[in-house]
């Protein structure tokens, strides 16, 4: 029976966890406006506010990687999920800037507890052939809560701009509850712990700190994938940090217009990760899907700056996030083949190189926007581009899985 199939319940579970996760992460983009104005807060600290998420995430993830290898996927998923609901709540409750830079920063604890996590788990109920599936339906879960978020935090705001919040602290601990009563363990050593776990615990991952993981990840099979990884992270933050703020001041478009405009405009991508994304992946192969979607994203990041009515910037937003929306787990797809039985480390890396683009986007694109509004997506469009080329020079067969 197709492992997939088989493990759909546990899919499905993790698939509404990254939601919630990423739906929370999202609510805050149409509101950052008001809370500017609200809390007196400038286009730098609103990008050091969204990096603030991302560099906890990056301490943390490593770590997190190896916990889930050592002590199951499931336990960290329950505690990612009690951290969100905790965050989500705090945000929600905030007067001050310095409170709100409290919530996001165990917003990222929460991610990296959940994202390397819940990649394993991937990892681990499905065969090979599977693979790129499985990690459709992940990335699928992971943007949809990115294009609902906006959309719910927009429209729930109307009822109050704190409403948002208290919802998602509300649903994060439903979704930890539902896990941890439901959702089983996937990897063998903890499911075998009564049976002499100790032989059948996979091969010990080398007990590196962060600092010494990400200065040797060029000697990793996978390091371009890994480059990809942040660069992609730092450009689409980037785009997504200042884009409320990009359109609020040059057209006036309102929270609910926001909105609108990242909901539908990322939609298509979570319909072709869920339905042909596999497909996708098996008639064109990593490598070239990775390189036309960075192709597309950096050129359409830069389009935005030459588009001024309102369905041209839909139309611009909608190419940029899909792009992106393929890109994503094409790219995880490509490193779970090479990591074998380090699933958990190299996820956790791979969350990693996620946060230093999530880190570097944001503050980069709060500051370049203070300086002129138009910077942040000249350099985001041409890191895209330059990224484009490397995978162009270079042939990544060292990452690429042998077809048969």
């Amino acid at each position: 029976m197709d492992l997939l199939f088989k493990n759909r319940g546990a899919m499905l579970l993790l698939m509404l966890n990254l939601f919630l996760v990423f739906a929370g992460i999202g609510l805050v983009i149409p509101v950052i406006p008001k809370f500017i104005t609200m809390m007196n807060i400038n286009g730098t600290i609103a990008g050091l506010l969204v990096a603030s998420f991302a560099f906890t995430q990056l301490v943390f993830s490593p770590l997190a990687g190896r916990l889930s290898d050592s002590f199951g996927r499931k336990r960290m998923i329950v505690a990612g999920m009690l951290v969100f609901a905790c965050a989500e709540v705090i945000f929600g409750v905030a007067e001050s800037a310095a409170l709100l830079f409290v919530s996001r920063m165990m917003g990222g604890i929460s991610g990296a507890l959940i994202m390397p996590a819940v990649m394993a788990y991937a990892a681990d109920v499905t065969a090979e052939q599977e693979r790129a599936k499985g990690m459709g339906f992940i990335n699928a879960a992971i943007t949809t809560g990115f294009i609902i978020g906006p959309g719910i935090g927009g429209y729930i705001a109307e009822f109050g701009i704190r409403v948002p919040f208290y919802a998602a602290g509300v649903a994060g601990l439903i979704a930890a509850i539902i896990t941890a009563v439901v959702l089983p363990e996937s990897l063998p050593s903890i499911v075998k712990e009564d049976e002499n776990s100790k032989n059948a615990v996979s091969k010990p991952e080398p007990k590196k700190s962060l600092i010494q993981q990400l200065r040797f990840a060029y000697r990793e099979p996978y390091f371009i994938s890994l480059i990809i990884v942040f660069v992609m992270s730092f450009g689409l933050a980037n785009y997504e940090t200042v884009f409320g703020l990009f359109v609020d001041h040059k057209f006036g478009f309102t929270p609910k217009d926001i909105a609108f405009i990242i909901t539908f405009g990322s939609i298509a991508g979570a319909v072709v990760q869920l339905t042909i994304f596999s497909w996708i992946i098996n008639r064109f192969g990593e490598k070239l899907v990775i390189t036309l979607c960075l192709l597309a994203a950096g050129l359409f990041v830069l389009l935005t700056l030459f588009v001024h009515q309102y369905w041209l910037i839909f139309a611009v937003t909608f190419i940029v996030f899909l792009s992106i929306d393929i890109l994503r787990p094409a790219i995880s797809t490509q490193m779970s083949m090479v990591a074998q039985e380090q699933q958990g480390y190299v996820a956790g890396l791979n969350s990693a190189f996620t946060s230093l683009g999530n880190i570097i986007g944001p503050a980069a694109a709060g500051l370049l926007f203070d300086m002129n509004v138009n910077y942040p997506y000249v350099v985001a469009g041409i890191i895209l581009i330059l990224c484009f080329g490397l995978t162009l020079g270079t042939g990544s067969k060292r990452a690429q899985r042998v077809r048969t």
